[in-house]
């Protein structure tokens, strides 16, 4: 007959503590494992109109970040058309998973309908401010005005982007289009959305940028 070993109920407690403790490093580890996720806010750009949705800019900078060993989402938050307003307009929705990082990317479409820098500014300061009350980081993508709008209208315009980052000590990408225009194979017949490997420049270019954000949220995480 074999023997059984019963244990004083002080031990019982202790292999029970114990396994509970744990149980709770081992939850604890998951959760704390699960990736950052980065919202990408903006219109066609971000959207990625003409290409396939591993080919658009979120993807490919996700991809990037991977390969650099970042556990990291990026979430296409882009819808082609969208000015400022409408980007606000649908902010919370956007943002309704939760976010710990949001590149914000709006206001060519501004731009190209002549709507007031100055209106376009106070919407996109208010964008950034409800992001900032949520707790996420924000990267700013800045546009350049088209120079036929005329002076008045370019300086305001494309100076209201590293206005806003200095105001809320935010991070700048000052032109998102940057090393696109003018290069072949870089931008789509359009003249105006990146092609695949328009997207991939983007991504390549603002990789060191966004890996200063993921720092920013690691600080305070």
């Amino acid at each position: 007959m074999g023997m059984v070993l019963v244990l004083p109920s002080r031990s019982h407690f202790a292999v029970r503590l114990f396994f509970a403790g744990l149980a709770w490093l081992l939850l604890n580890s998951f959760a704390s494992a699960e990736p950052l996720r980065i919202v990408a806010l903006g219109d066609s750009l971000t959207a990625g109109l003409g290409l396939p949705a591993a080919e658009a800019f979120p993807s490919r900078l996700e991809a990037a970040l991977k390969a650099k060993g970042h556990d990291v989402t990026v979430v296409n938050a882009g819808v082609s058309g969208d000015t400022a307003a409408q980007g606000l307009a649908r902010l919370d929705w956007a943002l309704a998973d939760g976010a710990d990082a949001v590149i914000v990317e709006l206001g060519a479409n501004d731009m190209l309908r002549g709507v007031d820098p100055a209106a376009t500014r106070a919407t996109l300061n208010e964008i950034v401010s409800k992001i900032e009350a949520r707790g996420a980081k924000v990267l700013i993508a800045g546009m350049y005005a088209a120079p036929n709008l005329g002076p008045g209208y370019t300086n305001a315009f494309n100076g209201m982007f590293p206005d806003l980052a200095r105001e809320h000590q935010t991070l700048l990408y000052p032109f998102f289009m940057d090393g696109l225009i003018g290069v072949p194979g870089m931008v789509q017949a359009d003249g105006e959305h990146p092609t695949a490997a328009g997207s991939e420049e983007i991504a390549r270019r603002m990789l060191p940028l966004v890996e200063e954000l993921i720092g920013q949220i690691n600080k305070t995480g």
